[in-house]
C-alpha cells in the first residue's frame, strides 16, 4: 500500500484536488493523508477546514502558518518546518500539491531535500505576477507532473522536464463542475439566504507585486459596484499580502440590499451560484477556469491573470472606477462567444488514479534531470 500525502492551504486548491483525494481515499492500494494548513484554519476566511472535515477522509492533520507578520517568506519557512516534522512521521511515498501558492513551494522543498517523490498538479500555466514564479519553481523541484493540457505540458519540456515524466489529466475541478451530486439552485440559495434571482459573483483577490496599490484598487473597484444596479454574491479574497484593503472596502456593502458578502462558500454551493450567475467580476482564476465552461460571461480586473488562458471569453479592464463601471454598463447586452476551454472533459481523477496505478510512475528518478529539447 502506498502512502499518498496531499497538501492544501486554500479553499481554492481543495476544490482542484479534492475529486483526486476521493478517489485514491476509497482504492485498496492507498493510504490517504491530507496535511491542512493557510487559509484554512483562519475564521476571517470561513474557517474552511469544516469543508474538509465534511469529505470523512480518514487522515486528516492541521498546522497553523499563519505568522502575526503575514509575509510570504516567513510563512513559507513555518510551513516547510511544519509539513518537515509531518512527513517524519508519515513518511510517505508521494508528495501531491497543487498550483502556484506558498504552501505548495514548502512541500516541495520539503519532498525534493527529503528524497521523496513529489508530484505536482497543474504546473506548466502562466499567470504573471508572483504565482508564476512560485509555480515554476515547483515544477523544478518536483518529480511528477499532472497538467491541464497539452500547452502546459509544452511549458514543461521547454523548463526542461522529462516527457515521460508529464501527465495530461486536464483540470480536478472539471470532475465536479459536472457531478450530478451537485445541488440545486434553490437549494442552495436557501442555504446562503440568497435573495436574488438575478446575481453577479465577485471574487477580488490582491496582487502582491502590486501590494501598495492594492489599497487604491479596492477603493475604486467597490466604488464602482456601489454605483452600478445589479445584485451581488460577494466571496471574500484570499489571505495574500494586501487583502485587509479588500475586506475593509467591502464592509461599506454591507448594509447595502444588493450585497451578500460571504467569507467563503463550499466549493459545490459556489458552483452552483457560478452556473447560475449572469455573470464574474474580479480577478479569480473562476473566471478562467469555470466560468467558461458555464459560459458565464467574465469581467477581469487587472493583472493577476494576465497571459493565464487564451481561451475564455473575457472582458479586460484596468483598475480604474471608469473601467469597471463601462464593463458593467454592458456585461448585459454582452455576447458570449464560443469559448474554446481546454481543460479536460471531467475525468481528471480517474486519469489520476490510473497514472498512479501504473508501476512505472514509481520507477521514476528521484534525482532530478534535466532535458535540453
Amino acid at each position: 500500500m502506498k502512502k499518498i500525502l496531499f497538501l492544501t492551504g486554500t479553499r481554492a486548491d481543495f476544490g482542484k484536488i479534492k475529486s483526486l483525494i476521493s478517489i485514491l481515499d476509497l482504492h485498496q492500494d492507498f493510504e490517504v493523508f491530507v496535511f491542512v494548513t493557510g487559509m484554512h484554519l483562519q475564521k476571517e476566511y470561513g474557517y474552511t477546514l469544516i469543508e474538509i472535515e465534511r469529505c470523512n477522509f480518514k487522515n486528516v492533520y492541521t498546522f497553523e502558518n499563519h505568522t502575526h507578520e503575514t509575509t510570504m517568506d516567513l510563512t513559507l519557512a513555518k510551513t516547510i518546518e511544519g509539513f518537515s516534522s509531518y512527513c517524519k512521521k508519515v513518511s510517505p511515498d508521494l508528495i501531491v500539491i497543487h498550483g502556484d501558492r506558498v504552501e505548495t513551494l514548502a512541500a516541495a522543498i520539503v519532498g525534493s531535500l527529503n528524497n521523496i517523490l513529489v508530484a505536482h498538479i497543474e504546473g506548466g500555466e502562466l499567470s504573471g505576477t508572483v504565482d508564476e514564479l512560485i509555480r515554476h519553481s515547483v515544477t523544478k523541484l518536483s518529480h511528477i507532473h499532472f497538467v491541464s493540457n497539452d500547452e502546459a505540458a509544452k511549458r514543461l519540456l521547454q523548463m526542461g522536464e522529462i516527457k515521460s515524466s508529464i501527465f495530461t489529466i486536464g483540470s480536478p475541478d472539471i470532475d465536479i463542475m459536472f457531478s450530478s451530486g451537485l445541488p440545486t439552485n434553490k437549494v442552495v440559495k436557501t442555504y446562503y439566504q440568497i435573495p436574488f434571482d438575478q446575481f453577479g459573483i465577485v471574487i477580488f483577490h490582491p496582487v502582491t507585486t502590486e501590494a501598495n496599490y492594492m489599497r487604491q484598487y479596492a477603493n475604486n473597484f467597490v466604488a464602482a459596484l456601489q454605483k452600478d444596479t445589479h445584485n451581488y454574491v460577494v466571496i471574500y479574497p484570499n489571505n495574500d499580502l494586501g487583502s485587509k484593503f479588500i475586506i475593509n472596502e467591502y464592509m461599506n456593502l454591507k448594509e447595502h440590499s444588493r450585497f451578500r458578502i460571504f467569507p467563503s462558500l463550499r466549493f459545490e454551493y459556489f458552483l452552483v451560484l457560478l452556473k447560475n450567475a449572469k455573470f464574474i467580476i474580479g480577478n479569480s482564476s473562476a473566471g478562467i477556469r469555470e466560468a467558461p465552461y458555464y459560459g458565464i460571461p467574465i469581467i477581469n480586473i487587472g493583472t493577476r491573470q494576465k497571459n493565464r488562458t487564451l481561451h475564455a471569453d473575457i472582458i479586460n479592464v484596468d483598475y480604474s472606477e471608469e473601467s469597471i463601471l463601462k464593463a458593467l454598463n454592458s456585461i448585459d447586452s454582452h455576447k458570449i462567444q464560443n469559448s474554446n476551454s481546454d481543460f479536460g472533459e471531467g475525468n481528471s481523477a480517474q486519469l489520476f488514479l490510473e497514472s498512479l496505478k501504473n508501476s512505472n510512475i514509481w520507477d521514476i528518478n528521484h534525482q532530478k534531470q534535466f532535458r535540453d529539447l
